[in-house]
């Protein structure tokens, strides 16, 4: 991986650390990292020299750390040098704030036509002629309300709840999972669901309760909670998928229960965050 800048929130000062991060072990058998693996691919597709521009993973770690003092320079910022940086492993960055907050756009702004935007008018843009003429029903060349496939807002949507499945507090989508996981009582994860949804069901707090649509369903831990409104439950991203004997997540990954649907023929996004489920107790003998 890159070195990373990351904001320490436990401290008060909002100091940043840039951290080095060595690998532990060598690759085990045939495995290979990301960047050899693209290697990889790029020489098969015949475009390996422009891919790799002739660098393997070690001399582009070094290559970006030095744009990355270079950068540091011109803001008077003093960093070490990258075996320095790797003997130690971390260095304290000072972070703070100017004195007075950037303006977006703000050269455009004063002077459109000189600074103009990336635009073809160099204009703001409101409507695009490239997108229309792609001719996707799903995405026209301008903004408009589609109506997601499932949302409350559907009719026949019935006692289902809406659900939502944000980042995990703990970590960085799965990273570092095996380890959290193994904490007695962490798993599976914890579901965050309006008391009024809660106690229509007959939840209580702790209990392990059963998340199910028509794609898949997990098992969760019920946390009751005014943090989310009526009709929406929170399943955090990053457990690791591993099915019972019937298929269903003994985890809770919310992945078995999202759509595997595009937000629109262009975009391609992920459309997780609109997804109908039901939360009921879990009986083992019934699922």
């Amino acid at each position: 991986t890159t070195p990373y800048e990351r904001e320490d929130v436990s401290k008060a000062k909002g100091d940043a650390f840039l951290f080095h991060m060595p690998k532990l072990i060598d690759p085990i058998g045939e495995s290979k990292d990301d960047y050899e693996i693209f290697s990889h691919l790029a020489r098969r597709l015949g475009i390996f020299s422009e891919f790799t521009q002739r660098r393997n993973s070690s001399e582009w770690l070094k290559h970006m750390y030095t744009d990355f003092c270079i950068e540091n320079q011109a803001l008077n910022i003093t960093l070490p040098t990258w075996n320095e940086l790797v003997e130690s492993n971390w260095v304290e960055l000072p972070i703070w704030n100017p004195p007075k907050e950037k303006i977006p756009f703000s050269d455009f702004r004063c002077d459109p036509v000189r600074f103009p935007l990336g635009t073809p008018s160099g204009l703001i843009e409101i409507f695009s002629s490239t997108i229309e003429s792609f001719k996707y029903e799903d995405c026209p060349g301008h903004p408009v309300w589609k109506e997601p496939t499932e949302w409350l807002g559907k009719s026949e949507q019935g006692n289902l709840l809406h659900l939502v499945s944000p980042q995990p507090a703990d970590k960085l989508h799965s990273q570092l999972e095996s380890a959290i996981a193994e904490i007695p009582g962490n798993r599976p994860v914890t579901l965050k669901i309006n008391p009024r949804d809660a106690a229509c069901r007959s939840i209580k707090v702790g209990q392990i309760i059963r998340v199910f649509n028509s794609r898949g369903a997990c098992l969760s831990q019920a946390e009751i909670t005014n943090d989310v409104r009526q009709g929406v439950v929170s399943l955090p991203t990053g457990a690791w998928f591993e099915p019972d004997e019937f298929g269903m997540d003994i985890h809770g990954n919310p992945n078995v229960l999202t759509d595997d649907q595009g937000t629109s023929r262009l975009g391609q996004g992920s459309s997780a965050h609109t997804a109908l489920v039901q939360v009921e107790i879990y009986n083992h003998k019934s699922s």
